[in-house]
């Protein structure tokens, strides 16, 4: 095979980037240089190579090829080109993914990572897994080898993380026998934005011939800001913020959460402005980092791989829009009311060695990792101030009975919240395995994870000053330094409201094993797979916050104000202990050499977790509970894998039905009455009916067609009424919980992309073009009526053209070409409404070059 055909099929890859698992397989060069076959991928995602087409599970895969010609090198880039995956997102690094639509909602990225629910998908870095609660590792694709997409519960193999689906990100491993380099830039225009520079450049080096090699990639992406937060805004108090109104004269209905008749407004109240934050284009985003790989071959049987990786994340400002200004002015896209700086700096390092070599007949595997990250962020909280409870921290002297008078004074409103999170996981597995063309084949393995996660929540919206002596009223004592604090450093300031100091721990213990037994060899197979699961799961810590830390006439408050501090080790069982087994059956029948059709049934399930404390609401009709249990996902699916025309068509697809029941959930709503702390709590069940297909097709030569599309239809089977503190009907506020039949969030019913792409030789050179387009219909944000919004359908399109010779590619990228501005995300859980748009257009020229040659 000559340079230009092999630089032809390598750019055809970037077709394969839909999200169908299959269409990955366009992305390499077929053996024969007269055949248009598409030549299959192998992957891993039975923990043996195997190609994608023998695996009978739904798998979505971007190989390295694709991922680079598509331009896409984050989550938020590629996510996209997934049908059945979705993210709830506030920026780069600060959501969650889901899969198949199982999904609750989410809430704000403040407090996750003391009680925000354990991710039901599963992030692997190789071996490594790596999410935590809120914040997915937003792992930078450079020198990727390719990101395999598991649907479906893949507890059995990948453990509890694993709950719907798993994402894997598998780089490339030093070669022994080979010198190979590449370097790659790009510049990019992003529409109403900033530009984009990134670099990347990779290097494998033999030191040792066939003895030992190692592989270097170092990167540096920086991505313009497009979100405008204008100097000249204004945030003035009403009387219709829920404070002022239910404590200063106004009338606030508990039952609805809303303000009937507005409160007084003090003349005195402080008017903040944006004029010291506010700019253009502020939410730059920079990511740098490296790998640094070796690879020792101890001899013919034995290889030992050691990885070292680091990652930084530079997020300026927000990557949200607010529909209005703090004042209720309607406000232009991508624009926002901010009044406090906002920032999230993330990082991660991460040291992972793999150990493999075969024992006898017999292979063995083991993969051990530590992972520490460290995030530090900071939002504005400003829009506190219209809550239930900001009057309290910045004003004094309201009367919840008087009617005339603007009573009392209020303080600046401008707060903020910042985050201080370390993540620490060391994670080490060992896996015993057959060879792969026994008649009765399997695996073994045994598993162990100490994860770790120490986080400090400062909310900084206290304004009323600090009182300077004991006999001072109408000011607040300070909460001080705070005992027994459980992170270091532990950043209070005078404006300090409320903190959460908390430290979680979750140990697991695992033994899986899978089997596969061939009926008829090559033709008729049955795998049968559990895990069983020891997971101690804890959390230590305190919340300390400045309730009835402000002095009122005569009463002395004791400084520091300590009192009202609540310790969850000495409150609540701080810690449980689950165990069980997770299972997963399939009968898989190989009709043809070229036709697979399969039935799969598995189990999923996550551990459970803690509240911060047990309190009571509603008038004392509602306890929060003290802890909540797993919840538990049970698949069944049908699914086929076929090729045809001598491996011209691939047509692969899967019908499914999942249920979920005892649904962790989240619920955060003091309108109500159900108290200003977020609380978990085993919610309604639900089912999910879907069908997802996948179609490669190379039409004529040169010509490729891929497309995948998924169809799912969600909902509630199970529904639940919150019952007061003695089993009674709860009278003071409306169930939050949607009917039974009510959908999941970011459950589109429909998601879809087709992509076509042409490339021929002109003279020397190699040249191609593509087009295609991404739709997803309209979803939802909850499962209950809190902070419940409708996410609009949307369509975009995607282009490139480029040409190449020999080492060599040039390119044109286009994503998003016709600028469509659609909420991805809809909250309120900073207390205003924001929206998470895509990407506005962004156009990069791309430049690329590589050299390779064999000893």
């Amino acid at each position: 095979m000559n340079s230009h055909t092999k630089l032809s099929y390598a750019i055809a890859a970037i077709l394969s980037g839909s999200g169908a698992g299959v269409a990955a397989h366009a992305a390499t060069a077929a053996a024969d240089t007269s055949s248009d076959a598409i030549e299959e991928i192998t992957v891993t995602a039975q923990r043996r190579t195997e190609s994608i087409q023998d695996v009978p599970i739904t798998i979505q895969a971007l190989t390295s090829e694709t991922l680079t010609q598509l331009n896409v090198t984050t989550l938020d880039d590629f996510v996209k080109y997934l049908p059945n995956v979705s993210t709830s997102d506030l920026g780069p690094g600060q959501g969650s993914i889901y899969m198949r639509g199982l999904s609750v909602g989410a809430g704000g990225t403040q407090g996750t990572g003391s009680v925000g629910n354990f991710p039901n998908v599963a992030v692997y870095l190789d071996d490594q897994s790596v999410q935590i609660p809120g914040r997915n590792l937003d792992v930078y694709a450079a020198d990727m080898e390719r990101i395999e997409v598991l649907e479906g519960p893949q507890g059995t193999l990948f453990g509890a993380g694993a709950q719907a689906g798993v994402v894997r990100y598998i780089t490339n491993k030093p070669k022994l026998d080979v010198t190979e380099g590449s370097v790659s830039a790009g510049y990019g225009d992003t529409a109403h934005g900033d530009p984009n520079t990134d670099v990347n450049a990779m290097i494998n080096l033999p030191l040792i011939d066939n003895t030992l090699a190692i592989r270097g990639v170092i990167y540096s992406d920086s991505r313009g800001g497009y979100i405008n937060n204008p100097a000249g805004q204004s945030f003035t108090r009403s009387g219709y913020d829920l404070g002022l109104c239910k404590n200063n004269g106004g009338v606030f209905n508990s039952f609805s959460g809303t303000c009937t008749s507005p409160g007084n407004v003090p003349t005195n109240s402080v008017v903040a402005n944006t004029n010291n934050v506010g700019g253009s284009d502020i939410n730059p985003l920079t990511y740098q980092g490296l790998r640094l790989s070796a690879l020792w071959k101890i001899n013919d049987s034995w290889n030992a791989l050691l990885t070292q990786t680091y990652q930084t994340m530079n997020a300026q400002g927000v990557f949200y829009e607010m529909p209005k200004s703090s004042d209720g002015e309607a406000l232009p896209p991508l624009t926002v009311s901010l009044f406090s700086p906002s920032y999230d700096k993330d990082e991660f390092e991460n040291t992972a060695l793999t150990v493999d070599g075969k024992i006898g007949d017999l292979k063995l595997v083991y993969a051990g990792a530590y992972l520490v990250r460290n995030v530090h962020q900071q939002q504005d909280y400003t829009n506190y101030a219209r809550g239930v409870y900001g009057p309290y921290y910045q004003c004094v002297g309201l009367s919840k009975t008087s009617t005339s008078g603007a009573n009392g004074q209020c303080y600046s409103p401008v707060t903020n919240w910042t985050d201080t999170e370390r993540n620490t996981h060391l994670s080490q597995e060992m896996r015993l395995s057959t060879p792969d063309d026994w008649r009765l084949r399997g695996l073994v393995g045994v598993f162990y994870e100490d994860f770790k996660i120490y986080d400090l929540n400062s909310w900084n919206y206290k304004t009323v000053p600090t009182c300077t002596s004991a006999a001072e009223t109408g000011c607040f004592v300070n909460i001080g330094p705070i005992p027994g604090a459980y992170t270091n450093p532990l950043n209070i300031t005078d404006n300090t409201g409320f903190i959460d100091d908390f430290e979680r721990k979750i140990d697991q213990r695992a033994a899986f094993t899978s089997i596969d037994f061939d009926i008829i060899p090559k033709v008729l197979t049955i795998t049968a797979g559990t895990r069983y699961f020891d997971i101690d799961n804890e959390i230590l810590g305190q919340n300390v916050f400045s309730f009835y830390c402000e002095q009122y006439g005569t009463s002395t408050v004791p400084n520091p104000c300590h009192q009202y501090s609540t310790n969850i080790g000495a409150q609540i069982p701080h810690s449980s202990k689950q165990t069980g087994f997770r299972s997963r059956y399939n009968l898989s029948w190989k009709v043809t050499d070229d036709a697979l059709v399969y039935y799969t049934w598995s189990q999923g399930f996550r551990p459970g977790g803690f509240n911060r404390g047990s309190t009571v609401a509603l008038g004392g009709q509602y306890a929060t509970p003290l802890l909540y249990g797993s919840d538990n996902l049970t698949n069944s699916e049908a699914g086929w894998k076929t090729e045809w025309f001598s491996h011209r068509l691939q047509f692969n697809g899967t019908v499914y039905q999942e249920k979920w029941n005892n649904v962790q959930t989240g619920i955060f709503d003091p309108q109500q009455g159900y108290g200003n702390l977020t609380f978990g709590l085993n919610g309604p069940s639900y089912k999910v009916n879907g069908v997802e297909t996948q179609l490669v097709a190379r039409v004529l030569p040169g010509l490729t067609v891929t497309g995948s599309a998924s169809w799912n239809s969600s909902s509630e089977s199970e529904t639940l009424a919150l019952t007061g503190i003695n089993g009674q009907p709860i009278t003071n506020a409306p169930n939050p919980f949607l009917p039974l039949g009510s959908h999941l969030a970011f459950s589109p019913p429909f998601q879809g992309n087709l992509r076509a792409r042409y490339e021929r030789s002109i003279g020397d050179y190699q040249a191609f073009v593509q087009f295609g387009g991404v739709h997803q219909s309209q979803s939802q944000t909850a499962t209950s009526n809190i902070s419940f919004y409708e996410l609009p359908s949307w369509t975009t399109y995607d282009g490139a053209l480029g040409f190449g010779k020999d080492n060599w590619i040039v390119q044109a990228v286009g994503a998003n070409l016709t600028d469509v501005n659609k909420s991805l995300y809809t909250t309120a859980t900073q207390f205003i409404q924001t929206q998470t748009p895509m990407r506005p257009r962004v156009l990069t020229l791309r430049f690329s070059y590589k050299f390779s040659s064999s000893k």
